[in-house]
């Protein structure tokens, strides 16, 4: 039987069933004492739990049609990663509209209803697609959070970075099962670069209007300058999608794979770096 996972070997996808104590966190700009790049990273926590639960109902729904047995393990551990990270962000982002007074149910209201219209417009299949791509998103930005060279880390909060960096390290764990699923189900290269170009759209827009209402309530929206420094912090030299670019755009390229970027060393530093936790 010829095999449907090319995840490593040496690579578990291990579930880590943590919790994470960061109201105190939440209450203030945990990211450099900085208004935008906080409302920016507690934007795309807003997103997880709906889009957690949706890449594991696109995944299961094609569980019953993977045969090999490494893959089949993956999937069960891939979802159990996926369900602690829903739970943890679950609770953050409800500590976090309780104690800043933003808009949950507007949040997660209008993301709920782009995933009902896509289950609508999309069929399993590249609804599988748009899981994988945003995978790879998710994959790639946790590759250069966890990178030792990255501007990232030093400024976050303790417990913040904790979280995040607990987050970054098991979606690379899992970076390649929804492709490894999506390919053996017969997946074309076609289909999951139109998913690609569809989801990186409504996913910036998403967490530009996220931000934006966080900005908003906290009165700080009509800053020009704060602006121009998330401008910067996203896109500028050093800015987390210009780095994040090249690897972005691997996703497009012919026969491509998600372990074609080997972050094993990465996994092996973040593991290290807590041995007394498995």
């Amino acid at each position: 039987m010829d095999p449907q996972s090319y995840t490593p070997v040496d690579v578990p996808i291990t579930p880590r069933n943590r919790k994470h104590d960061v109201a105190e966190s939440l209450a203030q700009d945990w990211y450099d004492n900085h208004a935008f790049k906080t409302a920016w990273y507690n934007s795309m926590s807003i997103t997880f739990p709906l889009g957690e639960k949706f890449f594991i109902e696109s995944v299961r729904a094609f569980a019953n049609q993977v045969t090999d047995p490494k893959l089949q393990e993956e999937v069960r551990r891939f979802c159990a990663q996926e369900g602690f990270h829903r739970r943890e962000h679950d609770h953050y982002n409800h500590t976090l509209c309780d104690v800043r007074g933003y808009d949950l149910d507007y949040l997660e209201g209008r993301l709920q209803k782009n995933i009902t219209l896509c289950k609508k417009l999309y069929s399993p299949l590249q609804q599988l697609a748009i899981t994988a791509s945003l995978e790879h998103i998710t994959a790639i930005l946790a590759e250069s959070a966890l990178d030792p060279a990255s501007p990232e880390s030093p400024h976050m909060d303790p417990a913040m970075r904790e979280l995040w960096d607990w987050h970054a390290a098991e979606e690379m764990e899992h970076k390649a099962v929804a492709f490894d699923v999506y390919r053996a189900v017969g997946g074309n290269d076609r289909m999951r670069r139109r998913a690609m170009r569809s989801a990186t759209f409504f996913l910036l827009i998403d967490f530009t209007v996220g931000a934006a209402h966080m900005l908003r309530r906290d009165k700080k929206l009509w800053s020009p300058r704060l602006w121009v420094e998330g401008f910067r912090f996203l896109f500028g030299r050093n800015g987390i999608y210009r780095r994040v670019w090249p690897a972005y755009r691997q996703w497009y390229k012919d026969g491509f794979h998600p372990w074609q970027r080997d972050t094993r060393q990465l996994l092996r530093q973040w593991q290290e770096a807590q041995p007394s936790v498995t």
